[in-house]
């Protein structure tokens, strides 16, 4: 196995000083439990925050970070005020409330966007120069969601997978996110992205395709020259590590003590203190279930352990004092001289002081709000080595996705959580040992190995399988090494798209204008000497002699069928083809259009387009699978083609593409002319077939091509051209 340099906010170490003394402590946590034996196993790098440092001395934070290095662990230094930003700032005080459905818990400015980028930079620079060739970089979780792709500029062959940890929430959501375009592409500099469920993919998926207007081909999205998979793999935990700390017998002896007569019944939970983890509700619920049921009261007690977290952020501190209220009230209105219901515990408690309270309980509840998984469900179920007890799980938590003989529960529904609560401590044993029985057999044999093990090798997998995908379909010719051959060329014929080639596509077909850069740009190559360009489109003449009219460039409109020279006021038609399909495809796609809002039908002189770019993209997808199987099956006898688009769909008559053109301008040229075309569709493919084998073809954008070269954008299109017309003026 090569290298693994594992990346997430935190290290698996963290600096703590006491009394004086500095010294490093093992962090505690699902991912630093799970990732531990990996990191150890493949002898590779964990890069992290080792926490508060600002209070070291040099020679204090040279000891430690050779200590770190001992462990191969590498530190990222942070600046007081950029952790303070990033971490409880953007991460905790934007992205983590949102993606966990509660954006009433948003700021009503985000402010600190820039603390956020300028550390995921940090982070990205470190790894970038702790890289070798080879390695694998595994980057983890919402505070580093833009690492990827900065790690990808920094070491472009780099391999790279992203793991999200926490929900992904549904793209209406995630849309009302600012920055929400750069985190997706932040996320994309992967070459694998991982969630816990396939809900969450389906939802990144969804934002793709809505707000970067990218598609996914069931478990994979194209960018640019190369392909990112898309996974599932739910983590697991050391389960094995637990069954052992179950059968240890001071664990043993603490189960006894806390079971006593064991007259009473014990419900617990153990959550972080944290909005999302639904503890309000739960504490509602259950005082529901004394009141409907108050034969339970002294034969019942709830255990909440509320683990301290993010104390210096504002809202937690409003939810502790919430959640301190509501035990009061509980435990005012119920208590006893000889019971109290519940036992409300605010510390964080030692592992086998948790394996402990795992082992005495009779019904655990796991009832977060919204769950990226929850371990903590898990970790109960592995050290119920006696094959008893029960799980109340939320159907919101990511674990829900696995571990179906819980008992499931809507948190929100707090009447129906309080009967569930009521049927678990009433379930027969022999229901109780069956439940518990598959729950142990999903969790002991999905474990975090398995985890590790299935995302590492998916990484290799899709590693390997882009390298080949992303091979140049022809000759390797890399854009320098085309401009320079474009340049010295004696002659050069450039051959130019419009739409998402030289202008981005537009919501409607009306508002893609030629901005005052383009024009110059155009002017300035028309003006090079011995150059001839020409924009080739499937926009109308009206459109071209609008937006680029006063050029002394040849258009090309309707695919070739007008044409106006340079230097020339007259448009040219080609030999009208037979029309009498015209009207009976007009009247589907105008159906069409009606039936999809956001849709339109564009007429041009011998075809006809349906846009429909403004639609719901997801909607609007499925609408013109149907119209394109509709059109087929209506219009395969007459002479027509059905041409698909970038979000629309155009029918036009056989023999009229933008392949027509080509002969008439390359009989203008002289033998040693070079010639170039830049297109973004299957449109243009057309004109990449009629050229001869030695002309230079791009594709622009994601999609397939028998294009030589492929870049990503809009912006890099222009900035190839420029990079032709600047050896020119540096030559006046």
């Amino acid at each position: 196995m090569p290298r693994l340099i594992i990346v997430s906010n935190r290290l698996p170490l963290s600096v703590i000083r006491e009394g004086g003394e500095v010294r490093l402590e093992q962090s505690t946590g699902g991912l630093a439990t799970g990732l531990a034996g990996p990191h150890e196993q493949l002898r590779g790098l964990w890069v992290g925050w080792p926490g508060s440092t600002e209070a070291l001395s040099e020679d204090e934070r040279a000891r430690i970070t050779r200590q770190l290095t001992e462990q191969r662990a590498v530190p990222v230094w942070l600046e007081p005020d950029d952790v303070r930003r990033f971490y409880e700032g953007f991460s905790n005080g934007v992205l983590w409330p949102l993606f966990h459905y509660l954006v009433d818990q948003m700021p009503l400015h985000v402010r600190d966007w820039g603390a956020y980028e300028r550390v995921n930079r940090r982070f990205a620079e470190v790894v970038a120069a702790h890289h070798r060739p080879g390695d694998l970089v595994w980057v983890h979780d919402y505070h580093l969601m833009l690492v990827p792709q900065l790690v990808r500029e920094l070491v472009p062959g780099a391999r790279i997978g992203f793991f999200l940890h926490i929900p992904f929430p549904a793209s209406e959501v995630f849309r009302t996110l600012p920055n929400r375009e750069q985190l997706l592409e932040g996320m994309l500099g992967a070459d694998l992205v991982g969630f816990h469920t396939a809900a969450y993919v389906r939802h990144f998926g969804a934002s793709l395709l809505r707000i970067l207007g990218v598609a996914v081909d069931v478990d994979r999205v194209r960018v640019g020259e190369r392909t990112v998979r898309l996974g599932v793999f739910p983590m697991g935990i050391d389960a094995a590590r637990f069954a052992r700390l179950a059968a240890d017998p001071e664990v043993a002896s603490e189960v006894s003590a806390l079971r006593g007569s064991g007259e009473c019944a014990v419900l617990l939970a153990i959550d972080r203190l944290d909005y999302t983890k639904g503890i309000p509700r739960r504490l509602l619920a259950f005082d529901s279930l004394l009141r409907r049921h108050p034969s339970l009261r002294e034969r019942v007690r709830l255990i909440q352990v509320a683990v301290p977290s993010r104390t210096d952020v504002g809202a937690y501190r409003k939810f502790r004092h919430h959640v301190d209220e509501l035990v009061g009230r509980l435990n005012g209105a119920f208590a006893t001289p000889h019971w109290v219901p519940v036992h409300y515990i605010y510390r964080g408690l030692s592992e086998r002081e948790v394996v402990a309270l795992y082992r005495a309980t009779d019904v655990m509840l796991v009832t977060p709000l919204r769950d990226g998984m929850n371990l903590v469900a898990k970790e109960f179920v592995a050290t119920r080595t006696d094959e008893d007890g029960v799980l109340v799980l939320s159907e919101l938590a990511g674990a829900a996705a696995e571990l179906a003989e819980a008992l499931h529960v809507n948190p929100y529904d707090v009447d129906r959580t309080s009967e569930i609560y009521y049927h678990a401590l009433t379930l027969p044993a022999e229901e109780r040992r069956a439940r518990m029985l598959g729950l142990r057999r999903r969790v002991t044999t999905y474990d975090v190995g398995h985890w590790v093990r299935s995302f590492l090798g998916a990484l290799e997998e899709a590693t390997g399988a882009s390298e080949l995908a992303d091979s140049p379909p022809s000759r390797a010719a890399t854009p320098p090494a085309v401009v320079e051959r474009l340049r010295a060329a004696a002659h050069l014929l450039l051959l130019l798209d419009y739409d998402g080639t030289l202008v981005p596509h537009a919501s409607v077909p009306e508002l893609a204008t030629a901005d005052e850069p383009l024009l110059d740009l155009l002017r300035t190559l028309a003006a090079r000497p011995r150059t001839a360009v020409h924009v080739v489109s499937g926009r109308s003449r009206e459109s071209l002699e609008r937006w680029l009219g006063r050029l002394p460039i040849g258009l090309h409109a309707d695919h070739g069928f007008w044409s106006r020279p340079a230097g020339s006021a007259t448009w040219v038609p080609r030999q009208l083809p037979p029309m009498e399909w015209r009207e009976r495809a007009l009247g589907i796609l105008e159906q069409a259009a009606a039936r999809t809002p956001g849709s339109l039908v564009e007429h041009k002189t011998v075809s006809l387009a349906w846009h429909y770019r403004m639609a719901d993209p997801e909607f609007g997808a499925a609408q013109a699978n149907e119209l394109r199987l509709h059109l087929t099956e209506l219009l395969s006898n007459l002479p027509v083609e059905i041409v698909p688009g970038d979000k629309m769909i155009e029918v036009r008559p056989h023999g009229v593409h933008k392949g027509v053109i080509v002969p008439a301008l390359l009989a203008e040229m002289p033998p040693d002319t070079a010639i170039a075309a830049l297109g973004n569709d299957p449109t243009d493919e057309d004109l990449f077939s009629a050229l001869p084998p030695d002309a230079v073809t791009v594709h622009v954008g994601p999609g397939s091509s028998r294009a030589q070269i492929r870049i990503a954008s809009v912006t890099e299109a222009r900035r190839l051209l420029a990079a032709i017309v600047a050896d020119s003026r540096s030559h006046r």
